[in-house]
């Protein structure tokens, strides 16, 4: 079935690394914004087994999540997640989107160490996002994931373990875990923070957490991506198993009936636009390249059939990246480090059907 992903372009400021097209909050731009997400929602007829409302932050539009959620024809074992800033996470907006039919929420927990929380420009403490996680327990979210991010200005191996430790106390079943990047049109990107670590610092610091989060009980299944009990998203699987997925909002992309389009990064225009305006991103992709690329981020690989067919290239790649097991070839995390390069190699070799 089809994914739907609503992008909410809403902050209450903006974190000086994030590269995601947010505005300030206003009531009466929200309202709004999902009075226009409504109307384009209604050009559609689909019927979703996951909508995803992701930003931004996403539960600043709470408010307006129940009926934007009762414009959408999803089945009943969909999986609906909001990805949530701990310090608006209270019960009473908590109640409101699990009373709504949302059954899941990302919580952006960053760190477990307030000192890189103030060097990202996060405005919550590692005491919020603990009482944010077990007030969504109490309200009735059984599926509750954290996010992480690795390689932060100051983070050495003290801190990661700590951050890690903090993450058994609490009732989560995922964790996505990302390397911070500096992107040229942020506030890092114009002037990068001091006490970044280097490649070989960051490259210890991602081996660290995948094998600590395996060690109580988050299995990887991709690059950045750790469940417990099976717990994975439903939703990113989507991305990586090359399904489709439609996006309603500004800067909102779809893979939709075989097409890539993405809507521009203008609110206004989204807002005053009778319907979104799509703009084609890739007419034709090449489906191989892409099942090799979005597959070796998985653990799960990529089946035999894609990997015969770069297998001329295997010999250059080091064989502690990469295992072959029931026939299908995947990135050990070792490989995942380096995935890029790797795909590149064999990309490079692909060879005709």
């Amino acid at each position: 079935m089809t994914g739907l992903y609503i992008h909410v372009p809403f902050c209450r400021k903006k974190c000086p690394y994030c590269d995601f097209y947010s505005v300030g909050f206003r009531e009466d731009l929200a309202e709004k914004y999902a009075d226009a997400v409504i109307r384009n929602l209604r050009y559609y007829d689909e019927r979703y087994d996951t909508v995803y409302f992701g930003g931004g932050t996403p539960i600043l539009l709470a408010r307006h999540i129940p009926r934007i959620l009762a414009e959408c024809n999803y089945t009943k074992s969909a999986e609906i997640t909001v990805e949530c800033n701990p310090c608006e996470m209270d019960r009473e907006t908590l109640g409101l989107l699990f009373d709504s039919g949302v059954n899941r929420v990302s919580v952006g927990m960053q760190s477990a160490v307030n000192s890189e929380l103030r060097a990202l420009g996060r405005t919550h403490t590692l005491e919020q996002t603990r009482q944010a996680v077990l007030t969504a327990c109490e309200v009735g979210f059984c599926d509750i994931s954290v996010d992480l991010i690795l390689g932060l200005p100051g983070q050495d191996h003290t801190s990661l373990v700590y951050s890690i430790k903090q993450l058994r106390e609490l009732p989560i079943n995922h964790v996505s875990a990302y390397m911070l990047k500096i992107e040229p049109n942020t506030a890092f990107g114009k002037k990068p923070p001091d006490g970044l670590p280097d490649e070989d610092e960051s490259a210890e610091i991602y081996l660290t957490m995948a094998s600590m989060l395996n060690n109580i009980g988050f299995k990887q299944y991709e690059i950045s991506s750790f469940a417990k009990g099976g717990m994975t998203s439903r939703h990113n699987l989507k991305y990586w198993r090359r399904g489709e997925y439609l996006g309603i909002g500004a800067a909102a992309h779809s893979f939709y009936k075989g097409k890539r389009f993405a809507v521009a990064r203008n609110l206004r225009e989204f807002i005053e636009s009778p319907r979104q305006i799509e703009v084609m991103t890739d007419d034709d992709p090449n489906e191989t390249e892409e099942r090799i690329m979005l597959g070796l981020r998985l653990s799960e690989g990529i089946e035999k059939p894609l990997w015969e067919r770069v297998k001329s290239a295997l010999p250059l790649i080091p064989k502690q990246y990469y295992k072959i097991d029931n026939e299908r070839l995947s990135l050990t995390t070792e490989g995942f480090l380096v995935s890029n390069e790797i795909i590149s190699t064999l990309l490079a070799h692909l060879e005709e059907p």
